[in-house]
Formats: structure tokens, sequence, C-alpha cells
């Protein structure tokens, strides 16, 4: 599909009844999609988001970025001062409006929805009506991806918290467990509850429209390396993380290896990739790795000492893992080696 993309560098134009532009140049460009794949990233004002983005740009692909409202472009121009040049453009589409989505998402090989609400007032800022607009804005992505000729491709970005809230968790956590609504709904725990049924939701719109889904379910993001954890996303995060720690689900990964596992999903998804992938690099195993990250988020107690009802006795021991990433392991090592990924 012929795309012919009109960028100015200001002011901010109107593109019709349902986006606008921002711009990184003074050009007019004519391309191929096909050719020279756009791709397109949700919440590029996000942490996570502005991490995909720069990696994204260094593979060499053309990136378009969905913002929701004209303030978010300082939090990217903040997040990403030189990238801004390099992108294809910043569309403003909001979750909630459809026809604006299937606009933004025209003439892009796949989506990268990575859009999720930063918790401004820490654990208990997100609420149980934030997982509801979550599930919403996932409905109508994969929905603006099957209306959209060429896209029919979406990768999600869930978490690992979709896996493992319920009760009677199994010996060894894969892509096969998903958390309980009831249980996250009974604990209060509202981003589990949020990546829980936003990821559900995605499948069963991506069956019904036809669109090819991957997606990905990360542990804690660190910022760059453990024990040095991102604040906004962490709180939410780790409600409940006294529980996890003593269960041995407690998983963090680097940002930037995050970004490039959803890379190269998306790369492999001619290749066989396909279902949930869950993503870690380090399981917290010791009360002495909890302290670390609770001392670097500032959460005193929190993961060591936090007496809450889903707390467990534990030892000074290493706690055993109980959450295995061999699926993903398997798709980066068939990638090295252009074979198809079997399943």
């Amino acid at each position: 599909m012929d795309v012919a993309i009109s960028l100015e560098l200001e002011p901010l134009k109107q593109r019709n009844d349902h986006g606008m532009f921002f711009s990184s140049g003074n050009f007019i460009c004519s391309l191929n999609a096909r050719d020279r794949k756009i791709v397109c990233v949700t919440s590029g004002n996000s942490y996570f988001g502005s991490h995909l983005i720069k990696k994204l740009l260094a593979y060499g692909y053309l990136v378009r970025v969905i913002i929701q409202n004209q303030a978010n472009l300082e939090d990217m121009k903040e997040l990403m001062r030189e990238e801004m040049k390099r992108l294809e453009s910043v569309v403003v589409a909001r979750m909630d409006d459809l026809d604006s989505l299937c606009d933004a998402f025209r003439g892009c090989h796949v989506v990268f929805h990575t859009s999720s609400f930063v918790d401004p007032q820490g654990i208990s800022g997100y609420t149980e009506r934030m997982a509801f607009i979550e599930a919403e804005a996932a409905k109508n992505v994969i929905e603006a991806c099957g209306r959209t000729a060429y896209v029919k491709r979406c990768v999600f970005t869930s978490s690992l918290l979709a896996c493992i809230w319920k009760n009677d968790l199994p010996n060894l956590i894969d892509e096969s467990s998903w958390s309980d609504e009831t249980f996250c709904r009974e604990h209060r725990l509202w981003l589990a509850l949020a990546k829980t049924r936003a990821e559900k939701v995605a499948w069963r719109k991506a069956r019904e429209m036809k669109v090819k889904l991957v997606t990905l379910c990360p542990g804690l993001l660190m910022a760059p390396s453990f024990p040095n954890a991102h604040l906004e996303t962490s709180l939410p995060y780790l409600k409940g993380g006294d529980f996890m720690l003593r269960q041995g689900i407690l998983a963090t990964e680097e940002v930037s290896k995050v970004a490039e596992a959803h890379i190269y999903v998306y790369e492999d998804m001619d290749y066989g990739a396909c279902g949930r992938y869950i993503c870690f690099g380090k399981i917290v195993g010791t009360l002495e790795e909890a302290i670390q990250l609770e001392n670097g988020l500032n959460i005193s107690g929190h993961l060591s000492g936090d007496q809450s009802p889903l707390a467990v006795a534990v030892d000074n021991n290493e706690i055993p893992p109980r959450i295995t990433k061999s699926k993903l392991s398997r798709l980066l090592f068939h990638a090295s080696q252009r074979l198809p990924c079997k399943q």
C-alpha cells in the first residue's frame, strides 16, 4: 500500500477528523510499506514505549508513534530528544476512538500495543476503573488492526502479572497459566486485573477479526539493571510483592531487553512465532535482593516485611523459582538460526 505523508516541523497540522500529525522534518515522502516497513507503537510517551521506539529505530524500522493528546508530545521530547527527528510521524489518536485508531494504523505492517496507564499516586492509584478502560483500549486496538487492510498483526505488551495471580499456583508457571480475575479483584490487584482482562479481550477480538497476535508477559522493568527499577511502573506492579517474593515468582528484566524481545518476536511471526511469551531475566530469590529493590524504590518493608493477607513465611535461604521462559528462549534460538520456531 502506497502511503503519501506530508510532514512539517511546526505548527500542529490537522490530519483529518480523527487524528493529528506531528512531524520530525520538512519533507514529503512516498513509501511503499511492504518494501520499507512502517511499524506503529502506541503510548510513545511511556517509559517502555520510548525504549521500544529507540530499539526499533536502531534496527532500521520506520516508526510511527501514537499518543493520546498534544501534551504527550512534550513527554516524548523529554524521553527521546534525538530520536524525535527520526520518527516517521507522531499521531494523536485516542484509544477509545476506533476510527481514529484505524486512520493512525493505516499503512503500518504491525502495531506494537504498549499502552498502559501510569500510576501517579503509587500503589493505590491504579483503580478498577482503569482496568476496565485498559481492556476497552485493547479491544479497540485489535479491531482497528483487523479493519486496516495491511496491518492484521499486533505485538501486545501484557505482563507477567497476567500469569501468576490465582489460588493453587502450579509448581511451574508457563504461558498456559492465567491469573484469575476474581482473585485479583478480591485482593485489589488492579494492575494484574487490567493486564489479565486486557490480554484476554485482545485474544478474543483477534480471533474474531483474524488478526495475527502475539503477546509478551514481562516481569518488573529494570532501569537499566537490577536493582534499579523504574519507580512509576514498579509501584503498581509490586502490589502483593511480598507474596511474589515468597512464592519464587518476583521476576525482573532490563527494559532494553524487553524491547528487544518484542522485536525478535515480531520478526519471527513469519517463522512460527505465536501465542504468549513470558519474558524475564532474573528472579528475586533472597531477602537481601528484595531489600536492595526496596531501597532503590524507597518502599522499605514492602517486599521483605509487609504483613499482607497474601504473605507466607519464608526463611533466609534462596527461594526456588517457579517460572519458566523456555518458550521465548526457544524462539530466540530458532530466530538466530533463521529456522521456524516449532511450538
